[in-house]
């Protein structure tokens, strides 16, 4: 039984380890990147998590008994219904800006086509009625 826990202390140790680091913030990693305290973890399987346990990772006891788990909720991106999203409502308060200033222009370019219709048919109209042959009849 004492020859299994030689093997099976490490092996934990180190599983546990890798995990650990793992699941610690890029920013909490101590004098090496995440990456590399990784490699160093599964490279020496002993001597690795030990190292990784004392210095790799800024200790400290949670604030007002947080876990680890409360600070990855609390730093996770928060996910607003879109009617109580304040740049979602200002952004569709700028599309309709947009689109009101659109429907303005071509209501102005229909009124400025229909006048130009009209102008055409009261030139015309006066005219229409008594040369509405064409030309090249005989």
């Amino acid at each position: 039984m004492l020859r299994a826990l030689m093997y099976i202390l490490p092996i934990a140790l180190t599983i546990y380890a890798f995990i650990d680091c793992l699941n610690t913030p890029e920013d909490e990693a101590k004098h090496l990147p995440k990456v590399a305290w990784v490699f160093i973890i599964l490279l020496f399987w002993i001597v690795g998590p030990i190292v990784w346990l004392a210095a790799g990772k800024t200790r400290r006891a949670p604030a007002g008994g947080r876990t680890p788990s409360e600070w990855h909720r609390n730093h996770r991106t928060q996910w607003v219904a879109p009617d109580d999203n304040p740049e979602f409502l200002k952004s569709l308060s700028e599309e309709n800006k947009k689109d009101e200033a659109l429907l303005k222009d071509w209501e102005a370019d229909l009124r400025r086509r229909e006048e130009e219709l009209k102008r055409r048919e009261q030139g015309d109209g006066g005219g229409a009625g008594q040369g509405d042959e064409d030309p090249k009849q005989p």
